[in-house]
């Protein structure tokens, strides 16, 4: 008779079975484990044999799930160096300090955020003892991404190191006085500490994927020998719930990023409560990750569970511990024996017979303290795994209990993560528990005191012994003092100021024809990174395959299908593009890590990314908040800007906005330039502004965003007038008058100032014309190409009003003696050039293309929005009425004569 439970031979099988006979035999013995020794030994056997295929080599589809176990045995568990007990005494202090620290914060009502360090304690000591690099070892050192809300810890080791003191201490979260902490990870804050802002979360882990590629393009580039470099990212575990964790998982793998190890803080709890209540999230990662190709280590339980293990002869205790879900693994945290015994232990006979041999102490020992990422054995034995792994990237999975050692008001409530301090008592006990020398006198009317073992401590002293060791300070930010990049050849600039005569040429086409010559330079061409999310085609860009090479760590592996091309797709190992497929967010990633290698690697490179401009700013402003924070040099060219000139394409390619959005971050300087040589004056001045010699009180940690258009017109040569070039960079200056423009208008011709940005001056210099021809008006035309840096510059001059200055703003300054009223247009919303309305002397009003986008000619969207030189036309003319310098019937007949 047939077992119905036996496992029978697929009929949707595609392969031929070449042994039949082989295969029934197979077969019939898991059966018969599963019915002599149970379904958990046969799943036992079947998962030791997967394993062995996989390591001889043998294509089998990768497991993707573990027992809910450690990976690592406690017998395999390589000896800890250095003294553990010391280690012990070191972490208590970095406990105690960082809850002190928060604790006395709360009462200026700062907040602060305690629970998360105590549960990640040991994950960063045993790293800063024996694992991350300081920044005078090979190379540059390890690159520490630090969970953000575990800062006060970070704080409290370097108070115990001595780089930071008690004054600094009390001024967490208190920075305006000048020496205070700030709340997160933050270089722009802190920049001698803190290399990488993380709080942001999920840009930590992406951030880190694409620092750890990076590290390899300038080793396979030829810049620098990062190969000593490893980079280490601390996260929680709710934390990879954002879609930006785990964006690049594969492409870690497949690049064989074994330079990269992930660490996930898995206390089970976000912010409001479990991560996985139902479920378990250690599973559900291990499976992503292993999935992705990763190197999966899972630091689970502590040694109390040891006895566990041994006692479960039978399987049950492991089955068990996948059954349970997290959140009920946060309740046995709060409960006593006898709940665990009946709910855990009761589920199963074979469990409970198990504990029947167990003590209530060893039950609460195990449900309540021991965990993996609490003991610096297992955490070591998991690190030390992780460097010596080969191929690819790793992730441990550390499991802690969220308010480890803050008692048992803190440990695993759901609360816990909002919970600002400690009372008196909480940390008299807290105190006992981690035998720290502190004694009750030292509570002075209820604060609780800082401890400090003394400068000359046994405990300072080994810290210091340690981090010398291992190459100095960590976690540490340093410029290195790196000579200014000599300027360019100004014939790569210069060549644009002929303007292209009859030739079309777009803005677009212009900034990749500076950068061909730029990347030609001896002396800096080899630091352009250009970076394109596999659009270089749209922007004109395949030009740079065979000269300039896609980075790819492989090599070229294939023959191109267009090899026989002038412009064939070329990948190399030391390509110097970044084409990384359609991946917004990672070519940010890739920009930052670009963008700020002069402080990580000592190394200043030249990053340029250039995209949709409706997918920049829109899509991945957080990272370009991230890029500021971490005080970042580059180029972001928005290309196919503005709301018209993008063809066909419908709302959601209709960029109208970016200038906005870009406007509001302090470290972003925005231009729509207008011309190719507008273009070229730009770069040329931010190459010298974040690469050259910077003048007094300059800022070099600034980044530029570009935008630039697909639709090709004359380009006409620089005018040869005084303070064009300080125009183009401080954001206007005047193109033409009436009469330069050849328009001979009539005696005492009223007249009006025409400012318009980016392609949309061409449609105020065609209405030039109309006004004069048509209407007898005389109108200037002037190029505004940033009304975001007239805007700073204007609100610069009213703060040194307020101190007693006397500052005229540039843009007013640029306008005097104009006459008649103005008129600004652009191809984004009217709030772009209203921008700077209130520091115009002159009357002012706008015209912009507000609202969605539509799919239309350029001629068409224009008319839609209003913005096209007709419109233009009328709105001038209405201005003019208004003042009565025209007739008001010519308003009229004006929206008449056009269609309007």
């Amino acid at each position: 008779m047939t077992d119905p439970n036996a496992i029978q031979p697929s009929e949707l099988d595609q392969l031929p079975d070449r042994d039949p006979e082989e295969t029934a035999e197979w077969q019939a013995s898991l059966d018969a484990v599963a019915k002599a020794a149970g379904p958990h030994r046969a799943a036992y056997l079947m998962r030791r044999t997967l394993e062995r295929a996989e390591g001889a080599g043998i294509a089998l589809p990768k497991l993707l799930e573990t027992d809910y176990v450690n990976s690592i045995p406690t017998a395999a568990e390589p000896a800890v160096p250095g003294d553990e007990a010391m280690e012990e005494r070191i972490t208590a202090w970095n406990r105690w300090n960082a809850a002190a620290m928060v604790t006395r914060g709360s009462k200026h009502g700062v907040g602060g955020h305690i629970a998360t360090f105590a549960s990640a304690a040991w994950l960063y000591e045993t790293g800063f003892n024996h694992f991350f690099k300081g920044k005078e070892a090979d190379g540059s050192g390890d690159q520490l991404y630090i969970q953000g809300h575990a800062s006060p810890g970070i704080y409290a080791r370097a108070f115990l190191d001595g780089r930071l003191n008690e004054e600094q201490l009390d001024n967490f979260r208190r920075e305006s006085g000048g020496n205070g902490l700030p709340s997160y990870p933050h270089p722009r804050r802190l920049p001698w500490l803190w290399e990488f802002p993380t709080v942001s979360m999920g840009l930590g882990p992406l951030s880190a994927i694409y620092q750890a590629r990076f590290n390899r393009y300038l080793t396979n580039r030829g810049i620098k020998d990062t190969s000593a470099s490893h980079v280490w990212a601390f996260l929680g575990d709710g934390e990879m719930d954002e879609p930006e964790s785990t964006a690049a998982l594969a492409l870690a793998a497949r690049e064989e990023l074994d330079n990269l190890t992930f660490v996930i803080n898995c206390n089970l709890q976000r912010l409001d409560g479990p991560v996985r209540a139902n479920f378990k999230i250690v599973q559900e990662l291990e499976a992503q990750f292993r999935g992705a190709g990763w190197n999966v280590i899972k630091t689970l339980w502590g040694t109390a569970w040891d006895e566990l293990f041994q006692l479960d002869t039978t399987g049950a205790l492991v089955r068990r511990l996948r059954q349970v879900p997290d959140a009920q693994i946060q309740t046995y945290q709060t409960r006593d024996a006898a709940y665990i015994r009946q709910d855990f232990f009761g589920a199963d006979p074979a469990l409970a017979e198990m504990a029947k041999l167990l003590s209530d102490d060893k039950i609460l020992e195990c449900f309540h303290l021991s965990r993996g990422g609490h003991e610096e054995r297992k955490v070591y034995a998991a690190y030390k795994a992780a460097v010596e792994h080969k191929g690819a990237p790793t992730v441990i999975l550390a499991q802690t209990v969220k308010g480890h050692t803050l008692g048992e008001g803190f440990a695993s409530k759901n609360a816990n993560h909002q919970m600002k301090k400690l009372t008196v008592d909480e940390f008299k006990n807290m105190r006992d528990l981690l035998d720290l020398p502190i004694k009750d006198s030292d509570f002075v009317d209820g604060v609780v005191p800082y401890g400090h073992p003394g400068a000359d401590s046994p405990e300072v002293r080994y810290l210091q012994e340690r981090r010398a060791a291992l190459g100095g300070p960590a976690p540490a930010r340093r410029v290195h003092p790196v000579a200014p990049l000599p300027a360019p050849a100004e014939k790569a600039f210069a060549s644009f100021d002929k303007g292209s005569g009859s030739q079309n040429v777009a803005t677009t086409m212009a900034f990749v024809r500076l950068v061909k010559d730029l990347v030609r330079d001896k002396e800096t061409g080899k630091r352009w990174v250009p970076i394109v999310p596999d659009e270089a085609r749209t922007f004109g860009m395949e030009s740079l395959f065979p000269s300039l090479g896609i980075y790819s760590p492989k090599g070229q592996t294939y023959e191109p299908v267009d090899r026989d091309q002038l412009m064939y797709y070329k990948e190399a190992q030391n390509g110097q593009i970044l084409n990384e497929g359609i991946t917004e967010a990672g070519s940010m990633a890739d920009f930052i890590a670009a963008s700020t290698s002069y402080a990580t690697h000592g190394e200043t490179m030249i990053p340029f990314y250039i995209f949709y401009s409706m997918f920049g700013w829109q899509r991945t402003a957080d990272q370009m908040w991230q890029l500021g924070d971490q005080l970042g040099r580059g180029f972001l060219i928005g290309a196919t800007a503005g709301r018209t000139t993008l063809t066909g394409e419908g709302l959601q390619h209709a960029d109208g906005h970016s200038p906005v959005i870009a406007a509001t971050n302090p470290a972003a300087l925005t231009y729509d330039p207008a011309f190719a040589y507008e273009v070229a004056a730009i770069v040329k001045e931010g190459l010298r502004r974040m690469y050259g010699e910077a003048a007094p009180g300059e800022d070099q940690n600034v980044f530029y965003y570009l935008t630039v258009y697909n639709e090709p017109l004359p380009q006409p040569a620089k005018p040869s007038v005084d303070g064009v070039d300080e125009g183009i960079v401080k954001g206007l200056y005047r193109f033409n008058t009436a009469e330069s423009a050849g328009i001979t208008p009539p005696a005492n011709a009223p007249r009006i100032q025409l400012l318009g940005s980016g392609t949309a001056i061409h449609w105020a210099l065609k209405a030039q014309q109309l006004l004069a021809e048509e209407w007898g008006v005389a109108a200037d035309v002037w190029s505004a190409t940033s009304w975001s840096e007239l805007r700073r510059d204007a609100l610069e001059a009213d703060e040194a009003l307020l101190r007693g200055e006397e500052r005229v703003p540039f843009v007013r300054q640029a306008l005097q003696g104009a006459e008649g009223p103005v008129l600004a247009v652009s191809d984004y919303m009217r709030q772009v050039p209203d921008q700077i309305a209130q520091w115009v002397e002159q009357d002012w009003s706008s015209l912009g293309a507000d609202g969605f986008g539509l799919s239309d000619t350029r001629e068409a969207a224009r008319r839609h929005f209003g913005v096209d030189a007709e419109s233009i036309v009328v709105a001038a003319l209405a201005q003019l009425a208004g003042r009565g310098e025209v007739k008001a019937t010519a308003v009229k007949e004006a929206r008449a004569k056009y269609g309007l």
